[in-house]
């Protein structure tokens, strides 16, 4: 007959409510857990960090380069030239491959944060021993900054020194970061299919949202993570029924037209379409950036709900980074939409909105950093307790 699940005591509530510091539930200092979530804090934070780093600095530069090359193209054509024209496609896909290279960079650093944050909420269901989950997570916060940034180096290393005639060292390095990461959560799922056997927690689960002191902040975050991501699907099935195939019909249509303008060596009209085809890849663009960021913000905040009584703040200093953090989700998506109507000065504020983020990330970070679970060193030898019966 399986073993009763151990009973961890909740702090909670018997606590006094005016010192809310005193509220956090334990979990071993330096535990799987608690890598996790600082590990999955500091890599979104990190991501949002250089995201805004590249939109200010490249992003924008970026795309006027690729503009420039397709002017360049379209005259090396018209002029019946065509080592000119491979010599500009090949620049043209070296520009591409910089932005493309950032970018994957960017999304799969924040992405393997919001992995790390779904990873410490189910460590109470994972039936490993405590090192081993701690030495799970160590691996898997070195492949979250190993991934990012061996793609990041793919541009700039390429194939230098590499034995492979297709694959360059950050290539290899990426990879290898990535099939990490795969191997830890093989062994997290092994670990979970242990605990369906036994049915027996392995550490003391997270406090229920009416029993906690902190209930506003994460009620807050989880109402307005969800309401984020419900407005980012209805923007997302608005601009896929209204906009999407029109901005793909465009497309074509605007390529045509640039490739008959060249060939029929009417410069003008070429300068006319590349215009035309970068101010339609902006529309499509923000309207695609818009999408992604609110629902990217929106889970955040509902992953940020569950490890609140884990940052280690006051209630009022909480309540101000998750203000801060909400307010930053509505402003960036927001004003990247308005960029095509109001310029730069839309761009600036929605670097202003992912700032906030990024400033509401770092305040928890804090908060997580100063709480060590010596609060409630009788759990962690409860937790000890339940590890040996397992």
């Amino acid at each position: 007959m399986p073993a009763t699940p151990k009973s961890f005591p909740d702090r909670a509530s018997s606590a006094p409510a005016k010192p809310a510091l005193a509220l956090a539930p334990h979990f071993a200092p330096m535990s799987a857990r608690r890598l996790y979530i600082f590990g999955g804090i500091a890599l979104i934070a990190a991501g949002l960090l250089f995201g805004d780093i590249f939109a200010v600095f490249i992003l924008h530069q970026n795309a006027a380069l690729q503009g420039e090359a397709l002017i360049a193209a379209s005259r090396a054509v018209a002029a019946g030239n065509a080592a000119a024209v491979n010599d500009v496609f090949s620049h043209l896909g070296n520009v591409l491959e910089d932005r493309g290279t950032k970018v994957d960079a960017h999304v799969h650093m924040i992405g393997a944060g919001y992995l790390a944050l779904l990873l410490a909420l189910v460590q109470p269901y994972i039936a490993l021993s405590r090192q081993t989950k701690k030495s799970l997570a160590t691996l898997f916060i070195a492949g979250g900054v190993f991934l990012p940034v061996g793609i990041f180096l793919i541009h700039y290393v390429g194939l230098t020194g590499s034995p492979f005639t297709a694959i360059g060292w950050a290539s290899v390095l990426a990879d290898s970061a990535g099939a990490l990461l795969i191997l830890v959560l093989i062994v997290q799922a092994w670990g979970f299919r242990q605990y369906l056997r036994s049915r027996q927690l392995s550490e003391p689960e997270l406090p229920a949202l009416e029993r906690s002191g902190d209930s506003m902040p994460r009620r807050a975050l989880l109402t307005g993570g969800t309401i984020l991501v419900l407005l980012g699907f209805l923007h997302g099935a608005y601009y896929a029924g209204t906009l999407l195939y029109e901005h793909e019909r465009m497309e074509t249509e605007i390529l045509q037209r640039l490739i008959n303008a060249a060939t029929s060596g009417n410069l003008d009209v070429v300068t006319t379409e590349v215009n035309n085809f970068g101010g339609l890849a902006a529309a499509r663009a923000v309207n695609i950036a818009a999408h992604s960021h609110i629902i990217e913000f929106g889970l955040l905040a509902m992953l940020l709900s569950f490890v609140q009584p884990f940052v280690f703040l006051s209630e009022k200093w909480k309540r101000r980074w998750v203000k801060l953090l909400l307010g930053g989700s509505v402003i960036l998506p927001v004003f990247v939409l308005l960029e095509l109507k109001l310029g730069l000065l839309a761009g600036g504020i929605a670097d202003v909105g992912g700032l906030m983020v990024l400033v509401g990330l770092v305040g928890m970070l804090v908060g997580i950093l100063r709480y060590s679970g010596g609060l409630d060193v009788e759990n962690y030898v409860e937790s000890d307790a339940a590890e040996g019966a397992l």
